[in-house]
């Protein structure tokens, strides 16, 4: 079967260098795209006059053939298909002949495969934003239900001061917020057409790359075609977005991890969403949880995998540019499986509130509003942090209680002490943005319409 370069050379390719180059198992996933970009190239060719409307209609035709084919699995791959858009065009010319060979004129597989690239990209950038967006929904409707229960909140993993359980989940909700930012920043830069750069320079023939960007529903298209056929940023870009979004899931799962220990107990997960264990009949693992923790340095490694691969290529294209589909493939895929995941898990687990709270009313965990009290009183902060962890200290030693050298000291007294009473110190963050009830008020509004724009921004978007 002869090669798409054939004429060029005097013998068929070695089967070791056609097994090494070979990208058909992975790029077929861009089979759908490709003739969506096929097709907008032969409507491009008419426009031209370099195919006529018999012409155009019988390529066309075919290429529907092809679909169909490869819809219902009917379509034989051969040896010789390298890549998908090999097979494309190796069966279209099957079944039109040499009008069918026509379909490249004007095209190389650079340009092609970075217009079937960007198309898949911007479907894909789409998808997986919509994915955080359903988290965001879950972590909000979470966060309304959890009223006024409290958990610690802790710095080094140290307990340091309670906070909201609402105001914690929104914390992860602000995070993905941002994920879908860079996402829909990252969609304007892939939705750029390369269709008519061709192998680096362009061509002679009488093509349009305006109308062929607007066609395939593109923003724009490319200024220089050497850029255009050797671009990958956008790929390197979109992986970032996901490797951070990666990165965010990971630290919620992390915390899903702690919080289902025996040793925390803040949260029991259902059972749908937790898996056993093969040999000790007594486990409930956060197996979700884990993953994606465990995900994450799998979709950094993609990012890393994509920089190296550019970091030395000259102008234009080079074939090391073949390994930005799976890094990018595999980000998508293991991202939104992530998004799913960790939205089923976040949906059904229960919060025990009790145990958060015994958690959360430590004296020490008043600590600072203590301190804050003494401030109050005109004490320097810097001052009554001494005082207080001076207590704190004083109390560890086992003598006395926090509340009883509160209560019995000059500074201090019974108004102080009560602070320390179980509940009180989380009503006490007060400042805009804090962790308490009356900030929490404004930030579930605020968080309820910063998803409604960002819906309606993602629903804008060109798939």
């Amino acid at each position: 079967m002869p090669t798409l370069w054939h004429g060029r050379f005097d013998g068929e390719p070695d089967e070791a260098l056609l097994a090494y180059t070979v990208s058909l198992p992975f790029d077929v996933r861009l089979a759908e795209v490709d003739l969506v970009a096929s097709r907008a190239h032969v409507r491009g060719l008419l426009r031209a006059a370099v195919i006529d409307g018999a012409e155009s209609e019988l390529i066309l035709g075919g290429l529907d053939q092809v679909e169909a084919e490869l819809a219902d699995g009917t379509f034989i791959f051969v040896p010789a298909d390298e890549d998908i858009h090999t097979a494309v065009e190796r069966r279209l010319t099957e079944l039109t002949g040499d009008v069918g060979a026509k379909l490249h004129t004007g095209r190389s597989r650079n340009d092609q495969v970075a217009t079937d690239l960007r198309l898949y990209t911007r479907a894909a950038v789409v998808g997986v934003a919509e994915g955080a967006l359903n988290l965001q929904q879950v972590l909000l409707d979470q966060a309304r239900a959890a009223g006024q229960s409290y958990l610690p909140g802790y710095t080094h993993l140290q307990r340091a001061q309670p906070v909201l359980l609402a105001h914690h989940l929104l914390a992860h909700f602000w995070a993905l917020s941002r994920d879908v930012d860079r996402l829909c920043e990252a969609h304007a830069r892939v939705n750029i057409s390369p269709l008519g750069a061709g192998a680096l320079a362009g061509t002679s023939l009488p093509l349009d790359p305006h109308a062929t960007a607007r066609d395939l529903g593109f923003a724009g298209a490319f200024h220089n075609s050497l850029d255009a056929v050797s671009d990958r940023d956008f790929v390197a870009e979109v992986i970032f977005s996901l490797a951070l979004c990666g990165v965010h899931l990971s630290r919620m799962g992390e915390e899903f991890v702690l919080f289902s220990s025996d040793e925390f107990g803040f949260v029991t997960l259902d059972d749908a969403w937790s898996t056993g264990s093969s040999m000790l009949p007594q486990k409930k693992n956060p197996d979700v949880a884990e993953l994606a923790r465990g995900k994450a340095g799998r979709v950094i490694g993609d990012l890393t995998t994509i920089l190296v691969v550019l970091k030395g290529l000259p102008l234009a294209y080079n074939r090391d540019l073949q390994e930005d589909k799976e890094p990018l493939f595999d980000a998508i895929d293991q991202v939104s499986l992530g998004l799913t995941a960790m939205s089923g898990l976040l949906a059904s687990t229960t919060f025990n509130h009790g145990v958060m709270a015994q958690a959360a009313d430590t004296p020490a965990g008043a600590a600072v509003d203590l301190a804050e009290y003494l401030v109050s009183q005109g004490v320097p902060f810097r001052t009554a942090h001494t005082i207080v962890g001076g207590l704190v200290r004083q109390s560890l030693s086992g003598g006395e209680t926090l509340r009883s050298l509160v209560e019995s000291h000059p500074d201090f007294g019974g108004e102080a002490a009560a602070i320390l009473d179980a509940g009180v110190p989380v009503t006490r963050r007060t400042s805009p943005g804090g962790a308490g009830p009356v900030p929490l008020e404004a930030q579930l509004i605020a968080a309820a319409e910063a998803l409604s724009v960002a819906r309606q921004r993602v629903a804008s978007l060109q798939r």
